[in-house]
This record gives structure tokens, sequence and C-alpha cells, in this order.
């Protein structure tokens, strides 16, 4: 097994790392952060840096293998959806937003195996995708550190930098949620052909 393919395993590891944190009653606060939530952050950044090594390494080193093909996206995939119902259960997210993901994220699994199955054709990832990607990555690492639940900036109860930093937050965290509507719209449109019959 090689590097790239280790990283994929490591960061899908990872992920019962950040589920179980939570059960370990760990207390205190830096900087009026939860210690908790600062962990989850550290390891979901890590996790994160991990994404981009993978796929650098493979690329560069000509390991590509069809075994990081199937593993890299769904560790992925693996690593958002669990950050993000942590949010909810901490309340600092509405589950609607995972909801939204869940099932773009299922939509294009299904679009991507049909197009396998009916001869490779590979759906290539558009400017939402992009989109998606970066900037769900951001709103979780900084939905982490927000000590206030999304949209609290827009009930005028914040102020200062509480106010800010859970405005990037809400901000950002609706730009993903767009992103990955459209992106999956994306999907659709483009993978319409493999329905034909």
């Amino acid at each position: 097994m090689n590097l790239a393919n280790k990283l994929t395993i490591f960061r899908i590891i990872l992920v019962p790392i950040m589920v179980i944190i939570p059960f370990l009653g760990i207390s205190g606060e830096i900087f009026g952060i939860p210690i908790m939530y600062l962990i989850l952050d550290l390891i979901f950044i890590i996790a994160s840096i991990t994404d981009k090594l993978d796929g650098y390494i493979a690329r560069s080193r000509n390991q590509v293998t069809t075994f990081g093909k199937f593993l890299d996206p769904l560790a992925d995939k693996i690593l958002v959806l669990a950050a993000m119902i942590l949010l909810v259960e901490f309340g600092k997210l509405p589950a609607w937003i995972p909801v939204i993901v869940l099932t773009r994220e299922f939509a294009v699994s299904g679009y991507r195996l049909l197009a396998v199955e009916k001869g490779g054709k590979v759906i290539a990832a558009s400017f939402w995708g992009k989109l998606k990607t970066v900037t769900q990555m951001i709103a979780i690492i900084l939905a982490f550190i927000d000590v206030n639940s999304f949209g609290e900036c827009f009930k005028g109860n914040l102020s200062g930098t509480s106010f800010i930093l859970n405005l990037i937050v809400s901000v950002i965290m609706i730009v993903q949620v767009v992103a990955t509507v459209f992106s999956g719209y994306d999907y659709l449109k483009n993978g319409k052909d493999l329905l034909k019959d």
C-alpha cells in the first residue's frame, strides 16, 4: 500500500476519534473557546490537510490506484458529514444543512455508479463542486471555534468579534449549501444521458 492510500486510511481513522472526543468529558476553555471544540477542530484540520496531501502525492509519484480513487472521495464524505453531524449535536448547526449535503452525495454517488456501469464516463468536477469543497472545509473549521449557533448574527443578539465570526461562519455555510445544490444539479444535468434508456 502506497503513502497516498495510507494517508486516506488515516483520514478515515480520524473520524471515529472525532466522535469519541465529546464522550471524554474534556473541560476548560482557551480564549473563551471550549478545549473540546479546539481539539475537534485540530483533528478536522489535520484530516483536511491529508485530503490535499494524498492526492498530490498520488499524482506527483504516479501512484494513482483504483483503491485510492474509490476510497479518497468516500473518506472526504465521511469526514465532512461526521463533522457536520457533530456540529448539529452541539447545537451549532441546523440539521437541514447536513441533510442537503447528504442528499447531494447520494445522488452524485448514484450517477457515478451509473457512469461506470455504462462505459466509464467521467463527469468532471464543476466550478460549483470545487467551491463546495473549499467552503465546506472553511465553514466547518470556523464553526468549531464559533461559540454561537448558526445564524445568531441575524437575530441581533451579538456584537463585536462574536458577531463578525458568526456572520462569516453563517455566510460561508450558506455559500457551501448553495454550491452543494448547484454542483448536484450540474451532475444531474451533465449525466442525464445515463438515464435515457
